[in-house]
């Protein structure tokens, strides 16, 4: 059965970092493009970053500059950095991978920035 597992969140302080992590099962991890998405309260679920099987990377908007992420093939685990973060990053941040035509979710992690 294939799985996400999202980690990582909470709240942090405007220019802060995050580390959020997503642990996978279920699938032939290195071989698949994985991303990141996100959506805030009354927004529609938006995309953030991606990465590819070569590690090749692919930045949104606000994301890029600020953002990293990252893939381990031994653990089945991608991740995503993000460096100083603002209010506006305030979200539920959910990982994908597009396999067998369907796109499947984690649960979401909250990430919330306030002072």
């Amino acid at each position: 059965q294939l799985q996400l597992v999202e980690s990582g969140g909470g709240l942090v302080q405007p220019g802060g970092s995050m580390r959020l992590s997503c642990a996978t099962s279920g699938f032939p991890f290195a071989r698949y493009a994985l991303g990141w998405f996100r959506q805030a309260p009354g927004k529609e679920r938006e995309g953030v970053s991606c990465i590819n099987s070569l590690g090749g990377t692919n930045y949104v908007g606000s994301a890029k500059g600020r953002f990293t992420i990252s893939r381990d093939n031994a653990r089945n685990t991608v991740y995503l950095l993000m460096n100083s973060l603002k209010p506006e990053d305030t979200a539920v941040y959910y990982c994908t991978v597009l396999f067998s035509g369907v796109h499947h979710w984690g649960q979401g992690t909250q990430v919330t920035v306030s002072s």
